[in-house]
C-alpha cells in the first residue's frame, strides 16, 4: 500500500543490551531471497519488534503511551510556552493537520513487516514445527498489538493484511477487532506454555503467551465496553465471548508464572541501588529495584531500551522518560534524585487530594508522585517557572521520570548523573540519550484487575490491595475503578479506561478551575468543554491530512476535527 504506508525492506543496523534487539544490515535483501531460514524469520521479526521503541517517542511525543497520559484527567499538558503540540491534546485541539503523522507511520510499517513475514514463511526451510509456531505468534501479537494501538488512537483505520500497493478506507470497529481477536487467539494456541522462571533471558521483551492473554483481555474490555456489545468478532466468523477471555485470562494468573512482586516501590528505578544511599524515601523503606534483567516477575510485556542511543537513532533510549522529567533546573542538585527532562505531563494535583482522601493510607500516592514539598523526597531547592514551564502544580509522577545518583570521580569530585550511566559506563552522557528504563505495557497486576472486572469478583482486587497493606473490600464497579486508577496510575490506562467506562467527558471537564502556575504565573487551568470535544470526536484523535492527501480522499477524518476552530 504505497500511498498509505511508503515502506519497503529496509536496513536495519541495531545494537542494544537484548541480543533480540540485534541484527545484521538487510540493505541487499529483498522478497526473492529473503527470508529463506529460521534465522532470517528471526530477523524479520526483530524488525518488527524495532518499531515499538521507534514510535514510542513519536515527533514531539505524538505517541501512544504520552497521548493517553496526556488525555487523561490525571495528567496537564505541561512543558514550555511552545509545545503546542501538548496543550492541544490536553484539550482535544490541534496544533496542526498532521499530529501523529509519526505514530501513523511506525504502526503501520510494523503492520507491514509483519505482514510481510506471515506472506514468506512458506518460503523459510523450517527446522521444527515449534519454531515456525513462536515465529507466527509473536509476529501475530505484534499486529495485534500495533492494530490496537491505531484503533484506540483514531477509532477505526484501514486494515491492512497484505504487502500489496492497495489504498483503503477505514475499516469497520467489528472488522478491525476481529482481526485483533484472532491474531490474539491464534498466537495463544501456538504459544508455548513456558512459566516465566524457566524462559532465558534472551525472551526478555519477547511477546509470550501470557502477554497474548492479558492483551486480549485489555482489547476486548476496550471493544466491548466502548461499543457496548457482549461479546468480540472474530475474522473467521463467529465470536469472542466473556467466559473465554476469562478462561484465557485465568490461565495466565494461574499457570504463568507472574506473580505481585512483594513492595509496590521496587517496580521502579528510583528504588536501585546507586540512587539509594543518597535518596531519604528509598533508604528509609529499604527499597531495592527489582531491575529489568529477569528479576522483575511482574512484568508480562515490556519495550526495552538500550544503552547505544545516539542522536542517529535517539528512540534508543526511553524518551518517554526524557518528555515526563522536570524542566531544566539552574542546578541537577536541585532536584535530586530527580533527573533532566522537558516538563510534559504535569500531575493534576486534584488527583493527589482524592487519593488522599479515598486511600489515605495508600504507600501507592507517595510512590507514585513526587510531591515538592514532601520531605522525604530530600528535593532541596526546587524552582517553580524553570525554563518556563506550564501547567505546574508542584506534582510529578515517579514511575517514568530520569533519575539520578551521584559519581564521585577520580580526584573525590561528586557530580548528579543519570543512575544508567554506573550501570552501563559506556552510555552517552547527554541526558537526553540516557533513559533505559523499560516501558512496562502489561503488569501482573493490571491481569489481577481485569479479571476482577471481567468477573465482577473482589479476589483478585483485594490481591492488589492487600500488597500495599490495604484491606479487602467488596465488589463493585466503582471500588474496581478506582483501584485501577491507582494502582495503574501514569501507565497510559486512564484515559481508555473513561472512555470505555463511558465516564470521559465528566472527568475531563473537572480539570477546569484547577489552581496551576504558568511561567512562575498563578491562574487556573482552563480546558473548556472537553466532555463537548469527548461526544463530538468520541474521544479519538485526527488522522493525520497528509495521509488523508495520498489516499486521495478515501480516508476520511475523524469526526469531530474539522474546522479552523479547533486549532490551539
Amino acid at each position: 500500500m504505497k500511498r498509505i504506508i511508503l515502506f519497503a525492506i529496509i536496513a536495519l543496523l541495531m545494537s542494544g543490551c537484548e541480543s533480540f534487539l540485534d541484527t545484521e544490515n538487510l540493505v541487499k535483501k529483498d522478497n526473492s531471497n529473503f527470508p529463506k531460514t529460521p534465522a532470517d524469520a528471526s530477523t524479520a521479526l526483530t524488525g518488527a519488534y524495532a518499531l515499538l521503541r521507534e514510535m514510542t517517542p513519536g515527533e514531539d511525543g505524538q505517541s501512544f503511551f504520552i497521548t493517553a497520559e496526556l488525555l487523561s484527567d490525571d495528567r496537564f499538558g505541561g512543558g514550555g510556552p511552545d509545545d503546542r503540540r501538548m496543550h492541544a491534546v490536553d484539550r482535544l485541539l490541534k496544533a496542526d493537520e498532521n499530529m501523529f503523522s509519526d505514530v501513523w507511520k511506525k504502526d503501520y510499517q510494523g503492520i507491514f513487516r509483519c505482514n510481510m513475514l506471515f506472506e514468506t514463511m512458506g518460503n523459510i526451510t523450517w527446522d521444527s514445527d515449534e519454531t515456525k509456531q513462536q515465529i507466527d505468534a509473536e509476529a501475530r501479537f505484534l499486529r495485534a498489538y500495533f492494530y490496537f494501538d491505531l484503533c484506540r488512537l483514531f477509532g477505526t483505520v484501514p486494515l491492512i493484511t497484505t504487502t500489496e500497493s492497495v489504498n483503503k478506507p477505514r475499516a469497520t470497529a467489528e472488522e478491525l477487532y476481529a482481526l485483533i481477536a484472532s491474531d490474539l487467539e491464534t498466537a495463544i494456541a501456538e504459544f508455548p506454555s513456558t512459566k516465566y522462571q524457566d524462559m532465558p533471558a534472551t525472551q526478555l521483551g519477547h511477546a509470550t503467551k501470557w502477554a497474548a492473554e492479558a492483551l486480549l483481555a485489555r482489547a476486548f474490555l476496550f471493544y466491548t465496553g466502548y461499543y457496548e456489545k457482549d461479546a468480540m468478532p472474530l475474522s473467521e466468523g463467529g465470536s469472542l465471548t466473556k467466559a473465554e477471555v476469562i478462561t484465557h485470562i485465568d490461565d495466565c494468573i494461574t499457570n504463568s508464572g507472574h506473580d505481585l512482586l512483594p513492595d509496590f516501590r521496587n517496580l521502579w528505578p528510583y528504588s536501585n541501588s546507586y540512587t539509594k544511599p543518597d535518596y531519604k524515601y528509598a533508604k528509609d523503606n529499604d527499597l531495592n529495584w527489582a531491575g529489568e534483567e529477569g528479576g522483575n516477575y511482574e512484568t508480562v510485556f515490556a519495550i526495552k531500551y538500550s544503552s547505544k542511543a545516539t542522536w542517529d537513532n535517539p528512540w534508543y533510549n526511553n524518551e518517554v522518560c526524557l518528555y515526563f522529567s522536570l524542566r531544566e533546573p539552574a542546578d541537577a542538585e536541585d532536584i535530586f534524585p530527580y533527573g533532566i527532562g522537558w516538563g510534559v505531563g504535569t500531575v493534576n494535583s486534584s488527583l493527589w487530594e482524592d487519593w488522599k482522601n479515598r486511600e489515605p493510607k495508600d504507600i501507592r500516592r507517595e510512590a507514585s508522585i513526587f510531591a515538592v514539598d514532601n520531605p522525604d523526597e530530600g528535593v532541596s531547592n526546587y524552582a517553580w517557572g524553570a525554563d518556563k514551564q506550564m501547567d505546574e502544580t508542584g506534582y510529578w509522577q515517579k514511575k517514568y521520570m530520569a533519575i539520578n545518583a551521584h559519581k564521585t570521580d577520580a580526584d573525590g569530585n561528586v557530580s548528579c548523573t543519570n543512575y544508567s550511566r554506573l550501570m552501563y559506563p559506556d552510555i552517552d552522557s547527554d541526558y537526553q540519550l540516557n533513559n533505559t528504563e523499560d516501558l512496562v505495557i502489561i503488569r501482573f497486576a493490571d491481569v489481577l484487575l481485569m479479571a476482577a472486572e471481567l468477573k465482577k469478583d473482589a479476589a483478585p482486587l483485594n490481591r492488589v490491595r492487600a500488597r500495599v497493606g490495604l484491606p479487602a473490600v467488596a465488589y463493585s464497579d466503582e471500588a474496581l475503578r478506582n483501584e485501577r486508577r491507582w494502582e495503574l496510575a501514569f501507565e497510559a490506562q486512564r484515559y481508555y479506561d473513561l472512555l470505555r467506562w463511558h465516564m470521559a467527558g465528566e472527568a475531563l471537564n473537572e480539570q477546569n478551575g484547577v489552581e496551576v502556575v504558568d511561567n512562575s504565573v498563578k491562574t487556573t487551568m482552563d480546558v473548556g468543554d472537553i466532555a463537548a470535544r469527548v461526544k463530538d470526536t468520541g474521544g479519538f484523535m485526527p488522522i493525520p491530512q497528509t495521509q488523508i492527501k495520498l489516499s486521495s480522499g478515501v480516508l476520511t477524518q475523524t469526526p469531530g476535527w474539522t474546522g479552523d476552530n479547533l486549532l490551539y
